[in-house]
């Protein structure tokens, strides 16, 4: 695994390499795309025959074919349960995930999905939002705790290490932009307190396994009062309750935050229980969450998300960092 997340293609060639991809696909598949978004891969619309698709382009140096086919293997397993969650589509040899070489040699893999209607609810809808949130993954929660992964399942690994280390997966916090190097000691000791509190948590089955790792309302779709599931790019063995501090990545200085959490907690507590133990690790895992968004701008500081979160966005992490050292209140909010 590797920190290196700049992308070396331009919109140009990651739409040429998209149209490669397409020539795999028998031609009911081949139509116009749209390059949608480029924060983590790239996302593309495509509309052909008069229905839509999306086609993912991963980008380099993340996961390997075998971690992603793993990813197709557990949507597959969550969809026979009845979760609408996004389906792959095999190219004419039967393969869901492509390989495509790049003329330096590199390889670059691309899944095609079929598309899932719905809307994106967003942090101006009503917190009970993030109660639908959290009952969609308590179901998931549900799936995991009882579901066998088959031989070679293989998916990215997110503990304290892997998420705000010197070597986490997303770089080092002390790269972001804004952060001013006075501030690296508050980040430091906090840093140091997560990892002696989820030392002690530990990784038993009950509280530790297969998650979304990025379950925000932005990877919620909502249709017809149905709660439909996207992006499971980063799915991997984590803390369960890690994908409630993922519920409101970038945000947890909003001053609605606690109430998002509140809402996210009674949601889930309709389906299944959290117990004290979990409970007691909320806010480790909040502002564990932060610091490592902290070391995603780092590497990302290029992309559309990084500069939409303003100048001051680094100093709001210190400051949830401090008010985690220095009292009990949830490290969220103004």
């Amino acid at each position: 695994m590797s920190a290196k997340q700049a992308e070396t293609l331009t919109d140009t060639e990651i739409t040429l390499l998209a149209q490669r991809a397409l020539a795999s696909y028998p031609a009911p598949f081949h139509g116009d795309l749209t390059l949608l978004c480029r924060s983590e891969n790239a996302t593309f619309l495509l509309r052909a025959g008069g229905r839509r698709y999306a086609l993912r382009l991963h980008r380099p140096d993340y996961h390997s074919k075998a971690a992603i086919r793993s990813e197709l293997q557990w949507l597959d397993a969550l969809r026979d349960t009845g979760i609408t969650v996004p389906q792959a589509i095999p190219a004419r040899d039967g393969e869901t995930v492509l390989t495509l070489t790049l003329a330096d040699g590199s390889p670059r893999h691309a899944v095609l999905f079929h598309w899932i209607d719905g809307e994106m609810p967003t942090t101006e809808v009503d917190p009970a939002a993030f109660q639908q949130l959290g009952e969609i993954t308590a179901r998931l929660h549900q799936h995991s705790r009882r579901w066998q992964p088959p031989a070679g399942f293989q998916r990215i690994i997110w503990d304290h290490h892997t998420m705000v280390s010197e070597h986490s997966h997303w770089g080092r916090w002390q790269d972001a932009p804004g952060l001013d190097p006075a501030d690296h000691g508050i980040v430091a000791e906090a840093v140091i307190r997560i990892g002696q509190q989820l030392a002690a948590f530990g990784k038993d089955a009950d509280r530790y396994g297969l998650i979304h790792a990025d379950l925000r309302l932005t990877n919620l779709l909502l249709h017809k009062g149905e709660t439909r599931v996207i992006d499971f790019d980063d799915c991997g063995m984590g803390w369960y309750l890690h994908d409630l501090a993922a519920a409101i990545s970038f945000v947890e200085h909003h001053p609605r935050a606690a109430e998002w959490v509140e809402n996210w907690i009674r949601g889930y507590e309709r389906v299944a229980h959290i117990s004290d133990q979990e409970m007691a690790m909320v806010p480790t895992l909040l502002i564990q969450r932060r610091i490592q968004m902290t070391a995603w701008m780092g590497t990302h500081a290029e992309t559309e998300m990084a500069r939409s979160l303003g100048p001051h966005w680094a100093d709001h992490s210190v400051r949830l960092c401090r008010r985690y050292l220095e009292s009990s209140a949830l490290p969220v909010g103004a």
